[in-house]
């Protein structure tokens, strides 16, 4: 599945009054919602982790936990034209149900939208293609020492990568993305989250799922080395994951998890602690960089899908020599 790990980010909220996709970086509340699959894994349940409404603690809400069917039937569902980051694509609207439950807890009128087959188009020079252009000339095998760098692989979303769908070789293939920010891959190294970490006090932690990343690799040798991976290499399948841009950060960093709002301490304080030396991408030259996005280059030849798992084997197979520049339209960089 070229478009990320099955089930991730094909569900979204809608803010009805002023008709928007919502982000934590704008509604902090939403980090109050926790997801987990259901026993059988064809659902998911949503469990809301305060009692009462978000802006009343006096007005109490009902039951806690929401099951909502992993790959919903579409026929007779309502449909909503969103835009996010500037690219268009329609959701469907999963009902009363499911938009009440979310509308009670947040105080104020929500739709839960379900992508289905729908897709939104790869912008800018985000997709591996405009990617590999701008590239051209800047990359180069990855040598360390003479030897090609091996991690592991230390969480992902998911087993399953891809499907086949074709027999795309040496590029990365861009089917569209789903309700994921600009691609279908978010990958970090566990080196650069432990440079955050230290950046706060004892007895603050900065959780790495803050950074929503889908794969986690542990065993760099330097932090913020991945900056400069072009292409992965992932476990016995053979997985190739071509990685375009690097991850501009929002104050959704700011927020703690607990309580719905911005941190308290220094840990409300992480973005502006990371500003002061990873505004390292002059396409996006006010935020800071931690991570890097990236598209499923090709499944193994007579097989349906590639499989990675955590403790896979890692391998750099090509380094940029220099930071890409990320660009995506209607991004100021004035």
């Amino acid at each position: 599945m070229y478009t990320g790990f099955p089930h991730d980010r094909r569900f979204m909220l809608y803010k009805v009054d002023t008709k928007e996709n919502m982000h934590v970086s704008h509604q902090t509340e939403m980090c109050l919602f926790t997801t987990a699959f259901t026993a059988n894994q064809d659902g998911v349940v949503v469990t809301y982790t305060l009692g009462h409404t978000f802006d009343k603690p006096d007005r109490k809400v009902g039951d806690a936990k929401l099951e909502i069917p992993l790959s919903p039937e579409t026929e007779g569902l309502g449909e909503v034209s969103i835009t996010m980051h500037y690219s268009p694509c329609v959701g469907f609207d999963m009902g009363t149900k499911y938009n009440a439950w979310f509308s009670e807890r947040f105080g104020y009128e929500v739709k839960l939208l379900y992508i289905g087959m729908n897709r939104r188009k790869v912008l800018g020079n985000m997709p591996p293609t405009a990617s590999g252009r701008q590239s051209e000339g800047l990359s180069g095998p990855a040598q360390t020492n003479g030897n090609s760098w091996f991690g592991s692989l230390a969480s992902t979303a998911s087993s399953l990568v891809g499907t086949l769908t074709g027999s795309k070789e040496d590029e990365g293939v861009d089917e569209g993305i789903s309700f994921a920010d600009v691609a279908p891959y978010l990958i970090v190294s566990e080196k650069s989250w432990q440079n955050t970490q230290r950046r706060l006090p004892e007895g603050e932690e900065m959780d790495i799922t803050k950074f929503r990343p889908n794969i986690i690799v542990e065993g760099a040798e330097g932090e913020w080395e991945e900056d400069f991976w072009a292409e992965l290499r992932i476990g016995s399948d053979d997985a190739k994951i071509i990685l375009t841009q690097n991850c501009a950060r929002c104050n959704s960093l700011n927020v703690d998890y607990a309580t719905g709002k911005v941190a308290e301490g220094e840990s409300g304080k992480i973005l502006k602690k990371l500003q002061s030396d990873r505004r390292v991408d002059l396409g996006a030259k006010w935020s800071p960089v931690f991570g890097r996005y990236g598209f499923l280059a090709r499944v193994p030849e007579g097989k349906s899908a590639a499989v990675i798992k955590v403790g896979d084997e890692v391998k750099i197979l090509k380094r940029n020599r220099e930071r890409t520049r990320f660009v995506w339209p209607n991004l100021s960089t004035d």
